[in-house]
């Protein structure tokens, strides 16, 4: 995916993709209270017409499901974990992947800049958790889809929209 505003961000799955990989063990899109706005929300997932199983998407934090997740791992905190970090804002209560949905969308806010600044951390060129699978694919002489290595990892950048590729092991 190609950005014009933003050509430094090069996720390279959809927001589709993320959930229908199998992503936060079902739970990101479920009903929430936001300690940021101080509201209720449900069904927001619903206005970007992913068509996907409700249990991919919705599910109560408490049947959180480690094997609905890709690579069968749990990774992640909390919501209030991600809210006392000071991660969650006013436009995107959900977080990033709320974010990354808008944005994919088309739609831009004041957020923008910190949201992509974060992903470059993790994911981008230089991203801490892409370098070390990275270093770990190439230290044990793996392939790029070899999954055995690093699941964890694996899952956490599939959250931040990303998959490694043949050419990041180059």
């Amino acid at each position: 995916m190609k950005f014009k505003d933003y050509p430094e961000f090069k996720p390279n799955l959809t927001p589709k993709q993320i959930f229908k990989l199998g992503s936060f063990g079902g739970t990101y899109w479920r009903p929430i209270y936001s300690h940021i706005t101080k509201k209720e929300y449900n069904n927001v997932h619903t206005k970007y017409h992913f068509n996907l199983d409700k249990n991919l998407l919705t599910r109560p934090f408490e049947e959180y499901d480690k094997n609905i997740n890709k690579y069968k791992v749990k990774v992640g905190t909390t919501l209030r974990d991600w809210e006392t970090a000071g991660w969650i804002t006013k436009y995107n209560p959900y977080g990033w992947v709320h974010w990354y949905c808008d944005f994919y969308n088309g739609r831009r806010t004041p957020d923008d800049k910190r949201q992509i600044d974060r992903w470059l951390g993790v994911a981008g060129d230089n991203g801490r958790f892409k370098k070390r699978l990275v270093n770990l694919l190439k230290k044990s002489r793996k392939k790029y889809d070899d999954y055995t290595v690093s699941p964890k990892i694996r899952q956490t950048l599939q959250h931040w929209g990303y998959k490694i590729t043949k050419k990041d092991l180059e």
